[in-house]
């Protein structure tokens, strides 16, 4: 949290004085935006002027300086995708840190929102239409997307037989429309709204135009992803990346995480991560200039082997790429 300290006066105290009125003084302005700030009186021989122990010998330079605490507003920041199994945990980890955060969350149905509490800082909305999203964006300081297209299993697979699954998408609802046209959305949003910084959710893999992920109901959806990852860097606003490796749902904060680019990750045995600490990188990302126009896979390794991460700062700086 970053403190500046200013002088707020200097004074001349004789040897025999210690109460304040008898200090002749001469003042600086302090800005009346400055944010609620703590005293503290320096003088040469470490002695309070509100001490009982008299000065001695002659005239002694006083400085009364002020520290400019971080008194900071939390930033309001709003979770897209927030019915989901990771946006859940996000907007969550934002609500336990109110004195950072004021957590908003936008889902697509009334039944999304009753289950991650129902507030009302929770929004419906169609991020394919802009104009549902709007009440939702307006007076944030930052956007974190997690909204993705939805595969659906076709009925009648019986893994018996040693079937494989077949996946669709529902009408409307493919990636195109999800993942690039509802991203794009989101981003315009955003921008006509101020924001100071969006972090957006994304997936490895995007490299290979043949990774099997883009033939899932033939919808291609990672280089749809890929689109809304470029549109967003390109638009100016300040950006984080996160493309994921495998989500799990298991505890976070109890592996070493690990960072790339251009889907390196995805040649080593390392290509997982849980949900909980694809969160709390997201959460992290809020808070450290580090983590701005910066993209990045993310994995974790093994449980047990390596150090937990606690360092986000270190994390971050180990990023250049920018897209």
């Amino acid at each position: 949290m970053a403190m500046s300290t200013t002088t707020l006066f200097h004074a001349l105290v004789p040897s025999n004085t210690y109460k304040s009125r008898a200090v002749s003084s001469s003042f600086v302005s302090v800005p009346p935006s400055s944010p609620s700030l703590q005293f503290r009186s320096l003088v040469s021989d470490t002695t309070s002027i509100y001490g009982r122990r008299k000065f001695t010998g002659n005239l002694r330079r006083v400085s009364l300086t002020v520290s400019a605490a971080a008194a900071a507003e939390p930033l309001t920041v709003l979770v897209t995708g927030a019915g989901g199994r990771t946006g859940q945990i996000v907007y969550k980890k934002l609500k336990e840190r109110s004195d950072q955060f004021v957590a908003r969350g936008l889902v697509r149905t009334k039944e999304s929102k009753e289950k991650i509490g129902g507030e009302d800082e929770v929004f419906v909305g169609d991020i394919r239409d802009p104009e549902s999203i709007a009440p939702a964006v307006q007076g944030i300081d930052a956007l974190v997307i997690l909204t993705s297209a939805v595969p659906k299993m076709k009925p009648g697979f019986d893994p018996s037989k040693g079937e494989r699954p077949e996946f669709y998408f529902e009408e409307g609802a493919y990636p195109e429309q999800v993942d690039w046209i509802g991203q794009k959305n989101q981003i315009d949003a955003a921008k006509a709204a101020g924001i100071k910084q969006i972090v957006l959710v994304g997936s490895m893999g995007g490299t290979n135009i043949n990774n099997p992920l883009n033939s899932i109901g033939n919808a291609n959806i990672l280089v749809w992803k890929r689109k809304a990852e470029q549109y967003l860097a390109d638009s100016g606003i300040p950006y984080t990346i996160i493309r994921a490796g495998g989500l799990q749902d298991k505890e976070g904060g109890i592996r070493e995480l690990i960072v790339g680019k251009d889907d390196e990750i995805l040649e080593t045995e390392m290509r997982t991560i849980a949900r909980a600490d694809v969160a709390e990188v997201c959460v992290q990302a809020l808070q450290l200039e580090e983590a701005k126009y910066k993209a990045l896979d993310l994995a974790s390794k093994p449980e047990g082997t390596g150090t937990p991460t606690k360092d986000f700062k270190a994390l971050f700086t180990q990023v250049t790429a920018r897209f």
